[in-house]
């Protein structure tokens, strides 16, 4: 039996769900955080994760408009192999260079009993073979194979596919050996053309991320210590956190002909020149389930924007047993209602829990999860035609009974306004945290404070400095944001900066 609830039960809800808080122990609060809300399990296999049904149709959601925005733009999915042949790396040195810690690496086929009551690996490859942590070599590969004149190009290929990069401080969903992703790679006849598509697929990210995710981002390029190994340029999306660290929520990567020239990538040109081609590659991973995490959710739990919400409104029947048939009867027409409405052109995604435990255990559980609204239908709500409607972005107690006709057609504006509530709330919290500094000693002050933030500053780019604060601060420069291009003078050196850069902490 399910015990209908009095007006005021939910006050009764406990304060917080998440121990410590996020004040208390940021990194905990965020571990926590994904327990209570049934998204990922660590586990046996140390570094990798178990996504849970919740944490998985969050990705599946992210796949399903980020796929439509590739496809919408030209691009084509396709598949490539999890393992890499050693020999396509070794024609990339900075390539795999930059990779070379993290690779996982196969050198045996198969297990035979060792005698002990144990296996032991035998018959050796004769090439041992990388676990994919990316694909520009095996891609370049293939596309070697499939260029041959300009009329073969542009070529614009998107894979969604796991990795693997050995991960030495594992974190659920931020840092893990394996994770899931989505890689696009691209072949053009121009540098121009290149360089549009980086910029383009980097625009379409700001789009998903702000849109979607409701996460303020900043576009920008990244420094040459922080570019992708072996790219001529790499842009990126910057976030801030709430314990004001940055996220890197996304990159494109301009890769020149570099990796044309190691792959021979090669074709014949309109006036019958061979030359190389001009490529791209660009990702967005699981990590952005841990920025939405890091970005909205409190210390009730988890918080999710309604657009990238598996569930965006959650009906809970409270009842006895004796209006157990008509409260249900009345939450599946309210579903039925509801499902016929529209967020954004989608049908509303709906779910009614009447399992048999108690009222306030159930709506705890679904705080925790995030949903974006709850609805509470009793006996008494259906006499008075109303119902009572809890919005996540507000305090579990605040609640509003609202007229069953009024609400229906308002189901999809208050879902709106929930997400526009998250995305401006983050927006003004990273305003919040952000500084314009214009001297080395107000820099340095500025990072001796408890998560300090975005340091807006000019920085003349010497490697050195770069080096040096990362070592001291333990902060790097993010980006350079498009949005900063005046000049001035480098606030460590006095030397012409040609614009400022924002440096953090990051994950």
């Amino acid at each position: 039996m399910v015990t209908e609830q009095s007006p005021n039960s939910a006050e009764k809800l406990k304060k917080n769900a998440i121990s410590p808080t996020r004040d208390e122990n940021f990194p905990e609060w965020y571990q926590q955080v994904i327990k209570a809300a049934d998204l990922a399990d660590n586990s046996p296999v140390r570094g990798c994760m178990v996504i849970r049904p919740w944490g998985y149709a969050i990705w599946e959601l992210i796949q399903k408009y980020l796929d439509a925005m590739f496809k919408a733009s030209g691009h084509k999915n396709a598949y490539f192999p999890l393992f890499i042949p050693l020999k396509y790396f070794e024609k990339e040195a900075e390539h795999v260079e930059g990779f070379a810690k993290e690779c996982a690496i196969v050198t045996h086929t198969r297990l035979q009993p060792d005698g002990k009551g144990g296996l032991k690996p035998t018959s050796a490859l004769d090439e041992p073979l990388i676990v994919r942590p990316t694909s520009e070599t095996i891609i370049g590969e293939m596309f070697s194979k499939w260029v041959q004149s300009y009329r073969d190009l542009p070529i614009k290929i998107n894979q969604w596919a796991n990795v693997v990069r050995w991960e030495m401080r594992p974190r659920m969903f931020l840092r893990t050996t394996e994770f899931l992703w989505q890689e696009g790679h691209t072949v053009h006849a121009t540098d121009e053309e290149a360089q549009k598509e980086a910029l383009d697929i980097l625009e379409c990210y700001r789009t998903f991320a702000e849109n979607y995710m409701a996460i303020p981002v900043i576009c920008g390029k990244k420094s040459e210590s922080e570019k992708f190994p072996g790219a001529v340029s790499t842009f990126a999306l910057e976030a801030m956190m709430q314990d004001g660290k940055a996220l890197q929520a996304g990159t494109s990567h301009f890769l020149g002909q570099n990796f044309a020239k190691s792959s021979h990538i090669k074709f014949t040109n309109e006036n019958g020149h061979e030359e190389f081609g001009w490529t791209t590659s660009w990702g967005m991973t699981t990590r952005l389930v841990g920025g939405l995490i890091m970005t909205h959710s409190d210390d009730d739990g988890l918080i999710l924007p309604p657009r990238i919400a598996p569930t965006q409104i959650i009906i809970l029947p409270i009842y006895r047993e004796d209006s157990k048939q008509q409260v249900l009867e009345y939450c599946k027409a309210l579903q039925a209602e509801l499902s016929q409405t529209f967020l954004e052109g989608e049908k509303l995604r709906i779910e009614i829990d009447d399992r048999n435990i108690r009222g306030g255990e159930k709506s705890w559980e679904w705080i925790k999860k995030g949903v974006p609204m709850r609805i509470e239908v009793g006996l008494r709500d259906i006499q008075s035609g109303s119902v009572c409607v809890y919005r996540r972005d507000k305090l579990p107690k605040d609640k509003e009974f609202i007229p069953h006709m009024q609400f229906i057609p308002s189901a999809a504006d208050m879902l709106a306004d929930i997400q526009a509530v998250l995305f401006k709330r983050a927006q003004k919290y990273r305003e919040e945290k952000s500084k314009y500094i214009n001297s080395q000693g107000e820099f340095i002050e500025f990072f001796k404070q408890k998560n300090p933030g975005f340091a807006y500053a000019h920085w003349c780019g010497s490697n050195a400095i770069e080096d040096k604060m990362k070592s001291e601060l333990g902060i790097t420069i993010r980006c350079l944001p498009f949005a900063e291009t005046s000049p001035g003078p480098c606030i460590f050196t006095g030397s012409p900066s040609k614009q400022k850069v924002i440096w953090a902490r990051s994950y």
